[in-house]
């Protein structure tokens, strides 16, 4: 069964929603139907294109992988994200949100966004987008916040956190990601909307949590948030087997007769 925008917004305070990333048709239909949501993270920049942040992903490339992840899953809930710099203004909001709509079959689109920005939201709202906005801790800033900061150690910015939330609740956004927030301030804010949120490094009282397969499955090994749970240790099982394949070839054991025409 596909899962809907009702289905998630259902979920509030009933049942925790799933989430992970994918960018790849491969991994995407290997995930769909396990999950929720699965997101086309602009995070694929660092652990799919090798490079140090999200900020020099381009729209074209995120369409790219979100066209193959939509060619793999058939019931997961598919969002995927704006990237840095795509949606500035609202003029450009639209007209690269709606160029992804039309180019993919995703379900709705995120963005990382302050109180500011609130415009933009409603626009896209407006125009028929499905938006979940991105607050606490966004990669797509971090050059501006000097690196990646847990938000809401301070009053205020807890307050700012909350305010931020309602705003874009307010706005017409379906559903909140706050990441790297403090835990108790998180749940302040999940127990604060009528709108699901979805956390990541932000305490198990949101309604739901994503990761980053490359990091949940053990991939992605060069460092290890803390807020990371491994479930599998992914390299370390795919070098056995490449070591194993290349044995193989070598001793001239694989292929054999069987795997032979």
């Amino acid at each position: 069964m596909k899962i809907t925008l009702d289905v998630l917004q259902k979920r509030k305070n009933t049942q925790k929603i799933t989430a992970i990333t994918a960018y790849d048709a491969l991994f995407g239909r290997i995930f769909d139907g396990e999950v929720d949501v699965i997101l086309v993270g602009d995070s694929l920049n660092m652990s799919f294109g090798g490079n140090a942040d999200t900020t020099n992903i381009s729209l074209e490339a995120m369409i790219y992988h979100t066209q193959a992840v939509c060619r793999g899953v058939k019931s997961s809930f598919i969002i995927a994200d704006m990237p840095f710099g795509s949606y500035a203004y609202t003029k450009q909001a639209l007209k690269n949100a709606i160029k992804m709509i039309k180019a993919t079959h995703i379900d709705a689109i995120k963005i990382e966004v302050k109180p500011d920005k609130i415009d933009i939201v409603k626009a896209l709202v407006d125009e028929g987008i499905a938006i979940m906005a991105h607050i606490g801790l966004m990669p797509q800033f971090i050059k501006a916040e000097g690196g990646y900061k847990i938000k809401g150690k301070t009053a205020t910015q807890a307050d700012f956190l909350l305010d931020s939330a309602l705003a874009f609740e307010k706005a017409g956004a379906f559903g909140i990601l706050l990441e790297g927030i403090q835990a108790d301030v998180a749940k302040t804010i999940t127990q604060s909307l009528e709108i699901p949120t979805i956390g990541i490094g932000s305490g198990r009282h949101c309604d739901g949590q994503i990761l980053v397969w490359s990091d949940a499955f053990g991939f992605f090994t060069q460092f290890k948030p803390k807020f990371v749970r491994r479930y599998f240790e992914g390299e370390a099982l795919l070098k056995q087997a490449v070591r194993q394949y290349a044995k193989d070839v070598t001793e001239s054991t694989f292929p054999n007769e069987n795997e032979s025409y």
